[in-house]
């Protein structure tokens, strides 16, 4: 399977060959979405806290007689149908965590992956040939390469010039090729990689295919 690579100018300077065990499988909708609840679960903080009747303050006296009033019956003043009282059945701090094999990670993004390709939503630059971080020449590559929506620039390693010129661009995400993610990935139109970005992808995810082929031989 091959793609192009383009400059930053927007031109196709070249083609590479992708990993079809990383970039073209039939992707897995279950998994996806298994993994991105399991992310979104995990990146709730689980702080909310409610007070119950026995931890707000207020007396334990009963507020009036019980007949002969001609109101209805009361206990004390921290009861939950009263204002101040406490809160029946609220929320208390826990924890959201969900865990997953990170087979099945690894699968989710694959399959996103494989999607990007499929859906001709993968982009790949030789370079962003930016030496200083500069926001209005990031823009002018993004333009270059027709990208007008949402898109998530993916380096090698952390690259703090791309970093830089683009976190001011709306609906624009940098991310290092170690820290690619099932939420960013969907989150996001567009996917632009580098070549080196690729590369790395390729030999992280596609490790466990290495290691088999091992086995067999």
């Amino acid at each position: 399977m091959q793609i192009s690579v383009y400059n930053n100018a927007g031109l196709e300077i070249d083609k590479i060959e992708l990993d079809e065990a990383v970039f073209g499988l039939q992707p897995n909708e279950a998994v996806v979405h298994q993994a991105l609840v399991r992310q979104l679960a995990n990146s709730r903080q689980g702080t909310a806290d409610t007070k119950t009747r026995r931890e707000v303050s207020g007396s334990s006296r009963k507020l009036y007689k019980q007949k002969h009033t001609g109101m209805a019956r009361a206990g004390n003043k921290r009861s939950p149908l009263r204002r101040g009282g406490g809160v029946i059945f609220g929320p208390h701090p826990r924890s959201y965590r969900q865990a997953m094999p990170k087979k099945m990670r690894r699968l989710a993004i694959r399959s996103i992956l494989s999607a990007k390709v499929a859906d001709e939503e993968l982009k790949v630059i030789d370079t962003f040939g930016l030496e200083e971080p500069k926001t209005k020449q990031m823009a002018q590559v993004l333009q270059a390469l027709g990208i007008e929506s949402s898109a998530l620039l993916v380096t090698a390693d952390l690259d703090t010039t791309v970093f830089k010129s683009a976190r001011n661009i709306a609906m624009v995400k940098t991310l290092p090729a170690s820290m690619l993610n099932v939420v960013d990935l969907i989150s996001h139109n567009t996917l632009l990689m580098t070549v080196d970005a690729v590369r790395r992808v390729e030999s992280m995810l596609g490790e466990e295919r290495a290691v088999a082929e091992a086995k067999t031989s």
